[in-house]
């Protein structure tokens, strides 16, 4: 049985991951702002994971928007670990059976190339990214009704669900992070827009955090992983039977990569 007033807590967040209901808060075992003992829940629930098959691919960035960080009341993003089995592919169906109370968010993905570690600076951060990708992410709480202070996210992954990364691949030669235009449709609809300065003013600002974070944390950021940057804009509740496009442009227009996907099964 757990102890730990954090062991307590993950198994809170564990049980609602595995029955798919959502459950209460876990801010009255840990707090509301802890963010240490908050991490340290993060810690076991992504043990369990890893323990029930599933490997580590990536980190995704959270509270990137100034207005969200003010909300939610701290002034520095939080992550969570990506999973595996959380990947969709671009144009197929993510299914509404595994989430809980799913939202969408566009934003930019870098996949490195080579390990990010030691000082992190802004020529180093450019050098081991090797392309970027437009993608959704979708996230998702296990905790009812988002009823979310700082500590129940973070130690709920950052709310990670799933996410989808399109198919065009973007080196830093072709593109500036900061310099984009987002939309994003549902069912054709304008739903969110943003831009690259929307994400902590840069995405790539976003990944150094996330990188000198991940250090800090004994756990560097390595070739071949993927980072979820951050949002572009507003995210949006979806239901089943939704079909999400977000693309991203440069200033003038010039197209940079879209992604999609539809959301099946469930209650449309």
């Amino acid at each position: 049985m757990p102890s730990t007033l954090q062991e307590q807590a993950a198994e809170r967040l564990i049980t609602a991951f595995d029955s798919r209901q959502p459950c209460a808060p876990v801010r009255d075992l840990i707090g509301p702002s802890d963010i240490a003992a908050a991490y340290d829940v993060q810690q076991l629930v992504t043990a369990n994971r890893l323990a029930g098959g599933v490997s580590i691919i990536g980190r995704k960035i959270g509270l990137t928007s100034k207005a969200i960080q003010q909300q939610v009341g701290v002034d520095q993003p939080d992550f969570g670990f990506l999973f595996s089995d959380m990947g969709v592919v671009d144009g197929g169906s993510t299914p509404m059976e595994t989430l809980l109370q799913p939202r969408v968010e566009a934003e930019i993905a870098f996949v490195l190339g080579s390990d990010l570690d030691g000082e992190i600076t802004d020529d180093a951060v450019r050098a081991a990214i090797g392309h970027a990708v437009m993608s959704l992410e979708i996230v998702d709480s296990r905790v009812a009704n988002w009823d979310i202070a700082l500590a129940d996210t973070v130690a709920d992954n950052a709310s990670s669900g799933t996410y989808v990364l399109g198919s065009r691949k973007l080196s830093l030669d072709e593109f500036e992070p900061r310099e984009t235009l987002m939309e994003m449709r549902i069912d054709g609809d304008v739903v969110s827009t943003g831009n690259g300065a929307a994400c902590l003013d840069d995405p790539l600002a976003a990944v150094a955090w996330l990188a000198r974070t991940a250090q800090d944390f004994g756990e560097p950021l390595r070739a071949g992983q993927l980072v979820l940057s951050g949002a572009l804009g507003p995210m949006v509740p979806v239901t089943a039977g939704n079909q999400v496009v977000a693309t991203l442009t440069t200033t003038d227009g010039a197209p940079l990569g879209t992604v999609t996907t539809t959301f099946t099964g469930g209650n449309s």
